[in-house]
Formats: structure tokens, C-alpha cells, sequence
């Protein structure tokens, strides 16, 4: 009865767990961003104060912090760990109890009753397996959870890009309508006087239209860019973000690409969570070949009979490896480490030739972003002047509305090739895992609206 209660006292207890609603946060004040859980050092120093806005560093701590999806990767982690709590646990014995009534009764009968105490050996041998198994596979998921992180970090900085650059879409292009407002005013002119046709008032008319087209298209896209924002933060659709200062743009040299490259099996969690998912795979592996001996189950026992005569005895149980000898499962295990193996290899091989191509993007970016921006300033020059000998009755219409469709296009080349610069910029960091990298100053240029 001592045992017994003793057993009770530390059984777990039930606490009901309802669900949520799912709002979000109603605001940013409601998010909280701790430094002692960023998983980057340019993270953990920066100061977080939402009260002037959110920079591109404090959205990615704000992302750290209250991801949806990273909490997923924290509940699992918490799974892996239980399950290597358990892999450690020893099995627990076996106690048999039976009672033996006669009868009839009669000089000299007693009740008879046996007792036996067992334990299984073969679980005991395979204890060092599991728990080696289960261990790696917990460091698995940790490192998993950091890659994630760095990938949450990565897709806030890319998001918080895309909002800001969608904006300044949207702003040039209704420049250039309330701009079109006005040609558009004297070619209805022109058509009610009858001094123009629709023919030819056509390409006024189709100019104005297809800005339209443009700025509800940018809406749109502004609306999705946002929305994936939002629910990265875990805000609620109605919430206010103020996003303050340049986008993030990291460049580092070639030097710092190529001591990457050499440390990368050494450095990225993704790669580091494979290898402990292998050493995992490994143990698993050596558990199924000790599993393919004879399962061993040792007990002891005493008895008395119904004419009161006492024994004590020895049991010994053994699994006679004849047919299945645990070949099954040790050819599974072994077919797993392998695609393990190759697994790696391809993920190793994959993310050198993705930096590869990245670098040479970015150097083609690069040049292709000075001469773009060397044009856009020409054009929109050109826009100014014709706007101005349009304005002064020297110059037609049709020839104003052409330059000005010249320079929006370029403003607008600009503005995207500046955002691919930055997605493959911050696609870069983030395979190469370099966490020492400090930005360069903001570019101003980007940051400045066209």
C-alpha cells in the first residue's frame, strides 16, 4: 500500500488546454521582442522601440518573437525533448500476482498464492541506443528551429523590401495620374469641340487607362505583400505598422563569400541539423542490430501451494531468433541512413551552386541597377522640360504623354530592379549564414521616393 502511494504521489495531473481564437495582436504595443531569444547577434544589440516605427531590424525581431509558425517549430522542439526524456527512461518491472482458493476444504489445505518480479534485459541493452537516438534527434530539431528563425529573418527583411517598394510604386504612379489628369481634361476638350477624333485621341485615353490598370494591380499586390507581413508579425489584419528607414541590403565581398563557401557544413544550422539527424539515424541503426538477438526477460519468484509447501524459483525468458531475427527492421534503418546520406550531399552541393549563381546575379544587378538609374534620371529630366514646354503651348500632346510613359517606365524598371537586388541580396545572407556581416550604410538613393 506504501508503494502504491507512493506511485500515485507522482503521477502527472490533467489541466485543461482550451483553444484560441486566432485574432492576432490588435496592435504592435501588444508584441513583445526579448534580445536574449534572437537567434543573430544584429538582432540581439539592436534596440527595439516601436514607439518611433519599426525599422527592418525590429520587424525581424518582432518575427522572431511572435511568428505563428515559428511557435509550431518551438512545440515540436518541446516534443523532441520529451521524447528524448522518455528514450532515457529505464522500463519499468513486471510484478505477477496470482491466488489460488480450494475447494473443498481439509486438514492441512491453505490458500496458495504466487508472487514473481521481472524485468526485460533486452530493453535494457538497447537503453545507450535510444537515448543516443533520441538526443540527436532532439539537437535535429533545435537546429531546425535556429534555421527557421534565420529564414523568418530572412522573409521579414524581404517583406518589410516588398511593402516598401510597392508603396513607392503606388506613389509614382499617382503622381503620374493626377499629372495625366490635366492632358486628359484637354483632349475631352478637344473631343467635344469636335477638333479631335477618337481615333486619335486614342493614345491619351489609353494612357490614362493603363496607369489605372498599373495602380489597382500595385494595390493588389500591396494588399498580399502586407497581409504576409502582418501574419508573419501574428497581427491582426486591422493593426497599424509603421515601417521607418531603408530596406536591408547586405554585400559582402568576395573574400567573405568564398570563407563561407569553406565553412559552410560547419556554420548553417540546416546542414548542422542533417548531420545530427545522421548521428540520429546512426544510433538508430546500431539499436535495431543489438534488437536482432535473443529478447531476454529474467524474473524472480515465490509460491506456496495449497498444502502450504513454499518455493522460491528463477524465470528466464528468450525469444528464439528463427524466423524474423529483427531483419526487417535493420534493413529499413540502414535504407534510411543512406538516403540520409545522399540527402546531405545534395543539400550541400545545391546551396554552393545557389550561392554561386546569387554572386554573379548580384554583380549583374549591380551594373545593371547604375545604368538603369543613370537613364531614369535622364528621362525624368526629359519629363520635367516637356512638362514645362507643354504647359508654354510648344509642344503637342501626343509627344508630351510619350515621354512622360518613357520616364514612369524607367522609374518603375528602377524601383523593381532595386527590390531584386535586395531579394537576392538578403537570399545570399541568408545561404551563406554569415551572422558577422554588418550592412552597409542605407542607400538613400532607395530609400528616397522617385
Amino acid at each position: 500500500m506504501l508503494a502504491a502511494l507512493w506511485g500515485v504521489s507522482g503521477c502527472a495531473t490533467y489541466h485543461d488546454l482550451p483553444l484560441g481564437h486566432g485574432a492576432g495582436a490588435a496592435s504592435v504595443a501588444q508584441l513583445s521582442a526579448p534580445t536574449s531569444g534572437m537567434p543573430l547577434p544584429a538582432l540581439a544589440t539592436h534596440r527595439f522601440d516601436p514607439a518611433d516605427g519599426l525599422d527592418v531590424t525590429e520587424v525581424a525581431m518582432l518575427a522572431v518573437a511572435n511568428s505563428p509558425s515559428l511557435r509550431l517549430k518551438r512545440d515540436e522542439l518541446g516534443i523532441a525533448r520529451a521524447q528524448a526524456f522518455a528514450a532515457g527512461l529505464l522500463p519499468d518491472p513486471q510484478l505477477g500476482v496470482s491466488a489460488d482458493f480450494p475447494r473443498r476444504s481439509g486438514a492441512g489445505l491453505v490458500t496458495a498464492y504466487s508472487l514473481g518480479l521481472s524485468e526485460d534485459i533486452g530493453a535494457l541493452l538497447t537503453r545507450s541506443s535510444r537515448r543516443a537516438a533520441a538526443r540527436d534527434q532532439a539537437s535535429q530539431v533545435n537546429l531546425d528551429l535556429l534555421w527557421a528563425e534565420w529564414q523568418t529573418v530572412a522573409q521579414a527583411r524581404l517583406l518589410f523590401d516588398q511593402v516598401l517598394s510597392l508603396r513607392a510604386q503606388q506613389q509614382r504612379l499617382e503622381h503620374e495620374q493626377d499629372a495625366l489628369a490635366t492632358v486628359s481634361g484637354t483632349i475631352h476638350a478637344a473631343l467635344l469641340a469636335g477638333n479631335l477624333t477618337y481615333d486619335g485621341a486614342s493614345a491619351g485615353l489609353n494612357a490614362e487607362a493603363d496607369v489605372r490598370k498599373r495602380l489597382a494591380d500595385t494595390a493588389i499586390a500591396l494588399h498580399q505583400a502586407q497581409g504576409d507581413l502582418y501574419q508573419l508579425l501574428g497581427l491582426a489584419p486591422t493593426a497599424t505598422l509603421d515601417l521607418v528607414g531603408a530596406p536591408y541590403l547586405s554585400q559582402p565581398t568576395s573574400p567573405q563569400v568564398q570563407a563561407a563557401l569553406d565553412d559552410l557544413p560547419r556554420r548553417r544550422p540546416d546542414l548542422l541539423a542533417l548531420q545530427a539527424g545522421y548521428q540520429s539515424q546512426q544510433a538508430k541503426l546500431r539499436r535495431a542490430i543489438l534488437a536482432q538477438f535473443p529478447a531476454l526477460t529474467i524474473g524472480f519468484n515465490t509460491a506456496r501451494d495449497t498444502s502450504a509447501v513454499y518455493t522460491h524459483g528463477l524465470s528466464i525468458g528468450i525469444t528464439l531468433p528463427l524466423f524474423d531475427r529483427n531483419r526487417g527492421n535493420i534493413a529499413i534503418e540502414r535504407a534510411t541512413r543512406q538516403q540520409l546520406h545522399d540527402d546531405y550531399a545534395a543539400r550541400v552541393l545545391a546551396t554552393r551552386s545557389d550561392m554561386q549563381r546569387i554572386t554573379r546575379d548580384l554583380a549583374t544587378l549591380e551594373g545593371h541597377l547604375a545604368t538603369l538609374d543613370a537613364h531614369a534620371r535622364q528621362l525624368d529630366q526629359a519629363g520635367a522640360a516637356a512638362e514645362r514646354a507643354w504647359q508654354a503651348g510648344t509642344l503637342d500632346w501626343p509627344v508630351y504623354l510619350s515621354i512622360r510613359a518613357n520616364a514612369l517606365g524607367a522609374d518603375l524598371d528602377l524601383l523593381a530592379v532595386r527590390q531584386e537586388r535586395a531579394r537576392q541580396s538578403i537570399a545570399l545572407e541568408a545561404l551563406l549564414g554569415n551572422t558577422d556581416l554588418a550592412p552597409p550604410p542605407p542607400d538613400t538613393a532607395q530609400a528616397a521616393t522617385p
